[in-house]
C-alpha cells in the first residue's frame, strides 16, 4: 500500500465508522499491519493509506507477528490523564520531520477488534499512549503538526519543505 503524504486533504477530514461486520475493513487491516512491517513504522491509520475510515494498527514490536499488533477498528477514548508530557514525534505521512508536542501520559481506548469483539485498552502510557493519540488523531484530520502553536507549526512546515526538497535532490532518505 502506499503512504500518503502531507498535504494530501484525505489527511485532514474526519473519517467515517466502519459498519460492524464489514469484511472488507478485515483486509484492510491485514494490508495495513503488512504495509506497517515493510515501513518499519509503529502505526498506521487508514487515511495514511487513502481510506476514510475509522481503522487503525498499531506494531510497537516492529515484528510480523500477528499477537504483538493492535487492529482497531472504530477506536475512541474513554480516558485521558490530566498529566501531560512531552512526545517526540513523527508520522508516515509527513516524512524526515520530527517535533516535540504535549500528550496525555496514559489513556484508555475502546475499540472492535478484527472479529468485531469489543476490546478496552486500560491506562496505556508510554510510547502505546502516544501511539494510539496519534493514530486516532488521524481518524479525525488531524495531524501531530496540528498540535504545535502556529509559530512552531510554520517553522515546522518551512524545514519540512525544505527536507522533502533535499529528499528529491539527492534521493536521500
Amino acid at each position: 500500500m502506499e503512504i500518503i503524504k502531507y498535504p494530501n486533504s484525505i489527511l485532514l477530514k474526519k473519517c467515517e465508522e466502519v459498519i460492524v461486520g464489514d469484511e472488507s475493513c478485515v483486509r484492510l487491516l491485514d494490508e495495513m499491519a503488512e504495509t506497517l512491517h515493510k515501513v518499519a513504522g509503529a502505526g498506521l491509520a487508514a487515511p495514511q493509506v487513502g481510506v476514510s475510515s475509522r481503522i487503525v494498527v498499531i506494531n510497537l514490536q516492529k515484528t510480523e507477528s500477528s499477537q504483538n499488533v493492535y487492529k482497531m477498528i472504530n477506536p475512541r477514548f474513554t480516558w485521558k490523564s490530566d498529566v501531560l508530557v512531552e512526545s517526540e514525534e513523527g508520522c508516515l505521512s509527513i516524512p524526515f520531520l520530527r517535533e516535540i508536542i504535549l500528550r496525555h501520559e496514559s489513556v484508555s481506548v475502546e475499540y472492535l477488534n478484527e472479529n468485531f469483539q469489543k476490546c478496552v485498552l486500560e491506562k496505556a502510557t508510554g510510547f502505546l499512549a502516544f501511539c494510539l493519540q496519534h493514530e486516532l488523531d488521524h481518524l479525525d484530520g488531524k495531524l501531530y503538526i496540528d498540535r504545535l502553536g502556529r509559530i512552531r507549526r510554520a517553522g515546522a512546515l518551512r524545514k519540512y519543505r525544505k527536507l522533502l526538497q533535499k529528499h528529491l535532490q539527492t534521493g536521500e532518505k
